[in-house]
This record gives C-alpha cells, sequence and structure tokens, in this order.
C-alpha cells in the first residue's frame, strides 16, 4: 500500500500544515500546527505520530519538519487530487463541485489508476481550477485536453 492510501484526511492535512508553516531555517511548532488544524496540541500530535512512524515527518526539539518522502507524498496527493477533479469535470461537475468530489476519492486511488485516468483525460496540463498538474510519472508528454 502506498503511504499516500494509509493517510487519514487529517493526517494529510498537518502535512499540509506543516508544509505551509516550516521555513529553511524552522520546523513547525506543535503549537502552531494545532491552531492551523483548530485542534488541541494533544490531538495534534496523535496525528503527527503516524506521519513520523511512517516516515514522512521528523520532530525535533519540539519543531517538526517534512522529510523528502513526506515533500514527495504532499506532490503525490497533489497530483491525485488535481487529476480527479478532472475527471469529475469531464463528467460535468461545475468546478466549484470538483474539488469536493475530488476529496472523496483521492486518497483512496492508487498511482497506477491516476496514471490511467490521467492518460484517459489526455495529460490535462491544469485542474478545472487552472492549477498545474504535473506530468505522469511514465514519461508521457503533457498535452491539452
Amino acid at each position: 500500500m502506498e503511504a499516500l492510501q494509509r493517510l487519514t484526511r487529517r493526517q494529510l492535512d498537518a502535512l499540509r500544515t506543516i508544509g505551509r508553516a516550516e521555513t529553511a531555517q524552522r520546523g513547525a511548532s506543535l503549537k502552531e500546527i494545532a491552531s492551523a488544524m483548530r485542534m488541541t496540541p494533544p490531538s495534534a500530535l496523535g496525528h503527527l505520530t503516524p506521519l513520523e512512524a511512517l516516515g514522512l515527518v521528523e520532530r525535533h526539539r519540539g519543531k517538526t519538519r517534512l522529510t523528502s518522502r513526506g515533500r514527495t507524498t504532499l506532490l503525490e496527493y497533489q497530483r491525485h487530487h488535481r487529476v480527479a477533479e478532472t475527471l469529475f469535470g469531464s463528467l460535468g461537475l461545475p468546478p466549484e463541485e470538483t474539488c469536493a468530489a475530488a476529496r472523496e476519492i483521492d486518497l483512496a486511488i492508487s498511482h497506477r489508476t491516476i496514471e490511467e485516468v490521467c492518460r484517459a483525460q489526455r495529460h490535462p496540463l491544469s485542474c478545472p481550477h487552472g492549477e498545474p498538474i504535473a506530468p505522469c510519472h511514465d514519461g508521457s508528454p503533457s498535452r491539452s485536453h
């Protein structure tokens, strides 16, 4: 099972929060993470511990940083979400609804399936909101829909 498929929505939210809060000089504090996630520090810690066990974050002296695997997982999530949005958009959902529909499946869908959906969609360059979609991992060039 891929790392992305092992995550809960709240764990993904914690990863995204850390990615936004950390800087080159310092990691994100538990208090910052908890505040951004609108929960108590002990609850936030409950989401960070499994992320650390998966090798997605590292904690040192009260600060949490993404590992390279954590950054890669966030990029994979972004791709899954945007490809899923594009699929739902092609089925007729308006852009404001594609995001919610994509959130229903983006953590569960495998990389292999996302690549197949991307190919079926003729390698879209962007999601319905105009955000870029990274090219397929198989080396296929991206093309417009």
